[in-house]
């Protein structure tokens, strides 16, 4: 059940404004019935649907953007129009696919599914990790982001980033979402290998997983509404700031000393993440409306939420 930002009726099938990121009954479920401040954005504030003959209204069926120059659909009614505002779900399930082609993928080069001996094949490894010996395979900078280490490790970060996901990719629109994403994702990993050359030149290390990308979602929501409180275990309620000051701790103290979290967590990684999506969402901050309470479930574990992984930890390549 979704409270009316407007009226405070309780919904079932609640109304997200994709223009202010609020949460709306039917009735107010119009940008000019709840006040909406993105209808400054808009061409005409009294056009408020895109019926394909109101030339007035910026943001109709066609963005005139990628989809646009390639003759693609995203309009309502075709198959793409799924990904306009489920970005978040697009990406977990990314994540699930990629995680069972590592096993496929393993077990074709080794006849084995066991990690410890497939994660080792240098095929592998250039498809699925973003290796500090091979970082000139591009490729790796966004494959990197949807491998795992293991399965608690995938589905650590598939909690944080259904619960977190949503509520930034409706705020911020699914292209925004998409490049925070990603971009995040793969400087976090490449932040990661770029300190392990640093720190033990000669020495090979490699980094998968969304951890970086987890985290800078956590990061924009810190940001915009610091006060959250998340329950962890569906139980304990905590403000988000603290969550994120404790784990930016956990993070910095395991760069520099012994790892609360585990020795196979790409510290880094984590604290790149964090740093972008603050920076985003400071940028972004004036511009929104966010709920004061979410319920989540983080996994176990020493040293702050998640444990070894942390919220989505990005690991270090190494047994899964």
């Amino acid at each position: 059940m979704s409270t009316c930002d407007v009226c405070g009726k309780e919904e079932n099938m609640p109304y997200h404004c994709r223009h202010c990121g609020g949460t709306y009954c039917a009735e107010h479920r119009l940008p000019e019935s709840h006040d909406c401040p993105g209808l400054e954005n808009w061409g005409d504030n009294q056009a408020v649907f895109d019926s394909g003959f109101e030339e007035t209204v910026e943001s109709g069926g066609s963005s005139g953007g990628i989809a646009d120059r390639v003759g693609l659909n995203t309009g309502p009614g075709s198959w793409a129009s799924y990904f306009r505002n489920n970005m978040t779900y697009v990406f977990l399930g990314a994540m699930w696919i990629t995680f069972l082609l590592q096993y496929v993928v393993g077990y074709l080069l080794t006849g084995t599914f066991n990690p410890i001996v497939f994660s080792r094949h240098p095929t592998w490894e250039a498809i699925f990790v973003l290796s500090s010996a091979h970082p000139e395979y591009v490729w790796t900078w966004i494959t990197s982001i949807f491998s795992h280490g293991g399965f608690g490790h995938i589905a650590i970060n598939s909690i944080v980033i259904y619960f977190f996901g949503r509520l930034v990719e409706d705020y911020v629109g699914s292209k925004q979402f998409t490049i925070l994403f990603l971009v995040s994702g793969a400087l976090a990993g490449l932040g990661q290998i770029l300190i392990s050359m640093i720190q033990t030149p000669g020495v090979p290390s490699g980094v998968v997983g969304a951890s970086g990308a987890g985290l800078a979602i956590m990061g924009v929501l810190t940001i915009l509404n610091p006060g959250l409180r998340v329950y962890l275990y569906f139980i304990i309620p905590v403000p988000l700031w603290l969550l994120t000051v404790g784990y930016v701790g956990i993070s910095v103290l395991g760069i520099f000393g012994p790892s609360l979290a585990g020795s196979n967590v790409a510290n880094v990684a984590h604290l790149v993440g964090l740093i972008i999506g603050l920076a985003y969402g400071y940028r972004v901050k004036d511009r929104i409306r966010m709920p004061n309470q979410l319920q989540f479930g983080a996994g176990g574990g020493p040293g702050g939420p998640g444990g070894p992984g942390g919220p989505g930890g990005g690991r270090r390549r190494g047994p899964f």
